[in-house]
């Protein structure tokens, strides 16, 4: 029987009847180094405010037992227990097993290849805690949970509340933690393996690390930044929002084949992935510092405060991707996190609001299934800018008192986006209703151009814009470069905005429009100019005012206003001269995907040699040397790149395996040296590394390897697939692939397996770039119609993008 998807409606009548006092849930882990299974009993008390009446417990674990104080209930077989008769003050008891941990939803068992041991995750949102244990799986029923862990002797166990009594038994240990306070559901956590363990106070915290024990070498090597990021995130946050983090206890726990970051209430779980098997570069370590403030900033936004329905989703992930921005610039040494986030995520959000999937970020949500599909880019990166918007258009004094005063009338409770405008127009003097309307409740993206007469310049939206803060920048040519001889803020209310204060037109050689990247709207230079502005991107000054030009230039070219040429030149042109480490790594992946994936096919050879040329020309730099030999590993054209990156790499065995995918791809023999390689890597999953090279060659055996891995067996893990589908989708292959196009069609009923993230990572990975024509983009679409809604909506996006990218292989120069 299928497992029903909770809605509103059900949801809203069950918080109306119930009130949940507390969960008491033993887990048994015994079973799980030999076998599958992990046995619950979840014990709730809660209280019906009108007695007599029936609801329902959420429970789409095998269920071995359960009563209703005292009574015995039997399960429906679609993922929930009726609660008939229920009396003002209740108890209910419920025994399940979950024997699918391998590619189930809500818990999973992994095993380390290097050394045999196991490992057990669990992770609920939106609603999998009842894949595990009997629960009322909503955000809005908030309760303290008190866990009772059993695992093998040689484990540590980890949960929310931490400093756990521990008990030996016979082959086991107990661990008893205290209650959490009043959480959601989906806000708890149970990790447990033979961790690796690293332990530091920090300003009266005590913060923990956790690895499995084959990267306890990696953990210890990258224990100080993180500690350190900890500290200062923690400090700016408690701060910020006047309400230091609660717990003393703080801990995150990096586990295999996990997918993401999840921000559990003082135990954050996070995909062993970004514990960098090589020395990270600057943008992987600065995706680190990011990902670790955006999951601590949920302790207050999700955790202390949590949404009400899935509707205001927003309100938790938006806020924490703005805020893990903030905080890295204002308490970290990622000064460039702004411009990071131009260059890369925020790109992405201009492209999703401009297709078939946008939707305004704030929606009604039906169900909880449709809600699994708006963890998006426009919840996210969207979400934060028009975050970083509001702040602008209030100001960042009267936005932190706004926010002070949320979480002091909201704490251990739940909101709704009538309370976060309530509390934010109250502390800046503005009525935001008109503002949230336009920017929450209204999907699309703003666009503006200037029009100049003589010194007159008028800022002009084509449509009606949002209401909105943006500043002009004017830019005045001094020998080489450019600088900034003005920076202008308009407020703009209308369709036609003034903007005054700007020098002369004679002094003025590039206007930048959204200098500073205040809002999240998308501009155009005037004709006359637009050549003029193309060159000139590279001369721009600063991190920012590149950003924001090159942003123009991408979103030209997915529009079909630019070439790919066009806009590889000066992508191109930009990586060069760019100085920030926290751009140079997103604008060499721009630079390579317009090569590979959006030129004319008799364009691409050429374009992907200019970026390789670059690569080379950026390796002569210390400090960019990793990241241009990485693009060159991407971009090589023949033996030649190849032999010089090889030589260059010396004992850097990251740079030799992204060399050895690229040869693959080329056709050459390369299973001696994979072998050698695996041989001499010391990662664990360096398995992944070496199916990835066998992706990439054009061998049909290989080929139908992989794809029964990747896609039938499922023995990728999510945090790898993307790497291994990128090899197996190659240019210049399409006979080769044709088949599988046809194949990733047939698989769409399965790819939401194994939870929200997998089923995310497969739909938007595994769609196929190349071997196909405009006609399959709807067919693909047909044949997601049936498909689970973050299926659905994941395809629709993606093969919008390639829809884009097909029209722009037509445009020659």
């Amino acid at each position: 029987m299928t497992i029903r998807s909770l809605t509103r409606t059900e949801a809203e009548h069950r918080a109306a009847l119930l009130t949940v006092e507390r969960y008491e849930v033993d887990i048994d882990l015994t079973g799980l180094p030999a076998g599958p299974e992990v046995r619950c009993v979840s014990t709730v008390t809660f209280t019906c405010h009108e007695p007599g009446s029936e609801t329902f417990v959420d429970c789409a674990a095998q269920v071995l037992g359960a009563t209703l104080n005292g009574r015995p209930l039997e399960p429906t077989g679609d993922g929930r227990i009726p609660l008939p008769g229920l009396a003002g003050h209740n108890v209910l008891r419920v025994e399940s097993v979950q024997a699918d941990t391998t590619t189930g939803q809500g818990v999973h068992k992994a095993t380390d290849p290097a050394d045999g041991e196991v490992y057990v995750w669990t992770s609920f949102e939106p609603d999998e805690a009842r894949y595990v244990w009997a629960c009322f799986d909503q955000p809005d029923l908030k309760a303290p949970h008190a866990f009772t862990v059993t695992a093998p002797s040689a484990w540590t166990v980890t949960s929310n509340s931490g400093d756990a009594r521990v008990e030996e038994l016979d082959s086991a240990r107990r661990w008893t933690f205290p209650d959490t306070p009043p959480l959601s559901v989906y806000n708890t956590v149970v990790n447990a393996g033979p961790f690796h363990e690293i332990r530091r106070e920090a300003d009266g915290h005590d913060l923990g690390l956790y690895a499995r024990r084959s990267l306890a070498p990696v953990l210890e090597r990258e224990a100080e930044e993180i500690f350190t990021l900890t500290r200062q995130g923690l400090a700016f946050y408690g701060e910020a929002f006047a309400m230091p983090f609660p717990q003393r206890r703080y801990d995150q726990v990096f586990m295999p084949e996990f997918g993401g970051a999840m921000e559990n209430y003082g135990c954050v779980t996070w995909s062993d992935s970004f514990l960098r098997r090589s020395t990270p570069t600057p943008a992987e370590s600065e995706l680190l510092a990011k990902v670790l403030l955006h999951e601590m900033a949920h302790m207050w936004f999700g955790n202390i405060v949590t949404m009400r329905w899935w509707d205001d989703l927003w309100l938790n992930e938006a806020f924490a991707e703005f805020a893990c921005h903030w905080a890295a610039e204002r308490a970290t040494r990622y000064t460039d996190a702004w411009a990071g986030h131009l260059a890369s995520d925020k790109l992405k959000a201009y492209l999703a609001d401009q297709g078939p999937a946008s939707h305004p970020i704030h929606q009604p949500i039906h169900d909880v299934a449709q809600a699994a599909s708006i963890f998006d880019n426009i919840t996210y990166p969207k979400g934060a800018s028009v975050l970083q918007q509001l702040m602008t258009y209030v100001g960042e004094e009267r936005f932190r008192a706004g926010m002070t005063a949320y979480f002091a009338r909201h704490a251990w409770g739940t909101a709704t986006l009538q309370d976060l405008t309530d509390a934010l127009s109250e502390a800046g003097g503005r009525d935001l209703d008109a503002w949230r309307t336009a920017w929450l409740a209204t999907a699309g993206t703003d666009r503006f151009s200037l029009e100049r007469d003589g010194d007159d310049v008028t800022l002009v939206a084509a449509g009606t814009p949002r209401p909105q803060v943006l500043a002009v920048g004017a830019y005045g040519r001094k020998g080489d470069v450019l600088e900034r001889r003005a920076l202008v803020r308009v407020e703009v209310t209308q369709t036609r905005t003034p903007v005054t204060g700007l020098p002369s037109e004679a002094d003025t050689d590039v206007l930048l429009i959204n200098d500073e990247d205040l809002t999240f709207a998308t501009v155009r230079p005037d004709p006359a100019s637009r050549d003029a502005f193309f060159r000139s991107a590279a001369e721009l000054p600063t991190a920012i005012s590149r950003g924001v030009a090159t942003a123009t230039v991408w979103d030209m070219l997915t529009t079909g206003e630019a070439t790919a040429a066009e806009a590889g030149r000066c992508i191109t042109a930009v990586l060069v001269a760019e100085t920030s480490d926290a751009v140079i790594e997103p604008c060499l992946t721009l630079a390579a995907n317009i090569a590979e994936l959006w030129a004319p096919e008799a364009e691409r050879e050429g374009m992907t040699a200019a970026v390789a040329a670059a690569c080379r020309h950026l390796a002569a730099d210390a400090g960019r040397r990793q990241v241009a030999l990485r693009g060159l590993a991407r971009t090589a054209t023949g033996r030649d790149d190849l032999a010089w990156l090889r030589e260059q790499a010396g004992d850097d065995v990251d740079l030799h395996w992204r060399a050895l995918v690229r040869e693959a791809e080329l056709g050459g023999d390369v299973s001696a040296e994979t072998a050698r390689l695996l041989e001499r890597d010391p990662d664990p999953d360096a398995w992944v590394r070496a199916l990835a090279v066998r992706a990439a060659l054009p061998d049909p055996a290989a080929k139908a390897e992989v794809w029964q891995k990747l896609v039938e067996d499922r023995e990728v893990p999510v945090s790898a697939v993307g790497q291994v589908a990128a090899a197996f989708w190659r240019p210049s292959q399409e006979t080769l692939l044709a088949p599988y196009a046809r194949r990733y069609l047939e698989a769409i009923p399965q790819l939401h397996r194994g939870g929200m993230i997998p089923a995310m990572v497969a739909a938007n990975t595994l769609f196929p770039p190349y071997a196909i024509e405009p006609a399959y983009i709807e067919e693909a679409r047909q044949a997601a119609e049936q498909a689970a809604p973050v299926v659905r909506k994941t395809l629709l996006e993606r093969s919008d993008v390639v829809r884009r990218m097909l029209h722009s292989r037509t445009r020659t120069t």
